[in-house]
């Protein structure tokens, strides 16, 4: 008996763990799912906003006090932000950030909605709802009318009929079978008269992509001045016209778990602790406990009561972690809440867990799936652990965004008409003190999408 006691205590014990281990790495919209389905399973757990309990006045007044001083920090960070992103915009406008605004209209709304004066029959709603639906993310429509004609029983005359209204919507170049389709859709719509321009993008974009400008203007027979005017032309076209609105796979409405508000001297770290309900114990069943009641009644509610109780403690802890890992952070990182992208530090778990005295575990569900509200906009945690990109020391090595701003300086600066090879881009890396391979010069080229030597190379007659 007394070994089976051991092994049972084991258990629960484990289970506890467990459970504490994955209120941690809840955000809060699981945790708001949690704390809800708990409170229709145990009937002692009441949620205080459902149900509002009295509290001392004194508790009371207290509790007032925290939500006023809550609400004063947000509208004061509401009206930092706008002050920062008016003066911020253009220095932030095309650099890395995790802002989760999206459109409020998708790219089906907005094609719906213009094909009204066209749905004349439930046939034609029926057939340019699929057409809709059918664009992939750039606003291709890659089925063929051979395909659309046996899938939906059309004739040919009215799939090309149905193609031509899906393809006079804007954004001009919507449903388009392919980057050539769509680049002279958009010459159409601006009554492009240029025979050249129109050839380019008929007959040589493949030798457009490679740069390859001297080959098509002898192809052409024209001069390297009137060409580089024209792929100007070319490039100012959307090769992907349905990028810019949400997507529906993909639509998904963050609520931070913490935010840092900014004020003059200092970063104040606050939970967002009201995005759920708080427990309380229900009186009636407490009192209940203390009653004359039957063994199992008082057992039931008894294990009902350690089970509130561990869950309350346990999504207090929870507060308490994210907020020692979300001031930690902000001690590391200062430099980004305080002047935005491009000023993040190498920052490790480890680094973290060292300053809190917790567990690199810990830490890592402490992060996990969780998301932090500054100046600039709303990140995941993971966003702020940066790995080191050469050096040996703490503060030897660089980050992969310092290290591709030095890449954009040196780019910037080369001769176009000689532009550096990676090679060479590596040498002058080498030569500011970092110490990086040619290899990760390519690879965080593409990543900014910048062409190869030969892809920047500008020619002039």
């Amino acid at each position: 008996m007394e070994l089976k006691f051991t092994q049972e205590q084991k258990q629960l014990l484990s289970q506890k763990m467990i459970q504490s281990a994955e209120i941690l790495q809840m955000d809060v919209q699981e945790l708001e799912t949690f704390v809800r389905e708990l409170a229709l399973e145990n009937p002692l757990v009441e949620l205080e906003d459902a149900h509002p309990v009295q509290e001392v006045p004194e508790r009371a007044d207290e509790r007032k006090r925290e939500a006023e001083e809550k609400l004063e920090w947000l509208n004061r960070m509401d009206e930092q932000n706008r002050v920062y992103y008016k003066e911020e915009y253009e220095e932030l406008e095309g650099k890395e950030t995790w802002n989760f605004s999206v459109a409020e209209e998708n790219l089906q709304d907005y094609l719906l909605a213009q094909m009204i004066p066209y749905l004349r029959t439930d046939k034609d709603q029926d057939v340019l709802t699929y057409l809709v639906y059918s664009l992939d993310s750039k606003g291709y429509l890659t089925d063929s009318a051979e395909d659309l004609k046996e899938r939906l029983e059309l004739s040919e005359e009215e799939v090309l009929s149905y193609l031509q209204i899906l393809k006079s919507l804007d954004p001009a170049g919507i449903g388009a079978g392919d980057l050539k389709e769509c680049l002279l859709l958009q010459l159409d719509r601006k009554n492009e008269e240029d025979e050249t321009v129109r050839l380019v993008v008929e007959d040589y974009l493949d030798l457009l992509g490679k740069n390859q400008l001297p080959q098509i203007a002898a192809k052409l027979g024209v001069s390297l001045d009137e060409l580089n005017d024209c792929c100007e032309r070319i490039r100012n076209l959307n090769p992907k016209p349905g990028s810019s609105f949400s997507s529906r796979e993909t639509l998904r409405y963050i609520r931070p778990d913490v935010t840092i508000v900014k004020f003059q001297d200092y970063f104040e770290v606050l939970l967002n602790d009201n995005a759920y309900p708080r427990l309380t114990i229900n009186s009636y069943y407490s009192r209940m406990l203390h009653e004359d009641n039957s063994p199992e009644v008082k057992e039931y509610i008894s294990d009902k009561l350690k089970q509130a109780e561990w869950i309350t403690r346990c999504i207090e802890q929870r507060g308490e972690t994210l907020l020692k890992v979300a001031r930690a952070i902000v001690e590391i990182q200062r430099p980004f809440f305080e002047s935005g992208a491009g000023n993040r530090r190498p920052m490790r778990l480890a680094d973290i867990a060292e300053r809190i005295e917790m567990h690199e575990s810990t830490v890592s569900r402490a992060v996990r799936d969780k998301y932090l509200q500054c100046t600039w906009g709303v990140y995941p945690l993971s966003y702020f652990f940066v790995k080191q990109v050469g050096g040996t020391g703490d503060d030897n090595g660089e980050t992969p965004e310092q290290i591709k701003r030095y890449m954009e300086e040196i780019i910037d600066g080369e001769n176009k008409k000689k532009p550096l090879s990676d090679q060479k881009i590596t040498d002058a890396m080498n030569e500011k003190g970092v110490a990086i391979s040619r290899r990760t010069v390519a690879k965080y080229r593409m990543q900014l999408g910048i062409p190869d030597a030969s892809g920047r190379k500008e020619f002039s007659s």
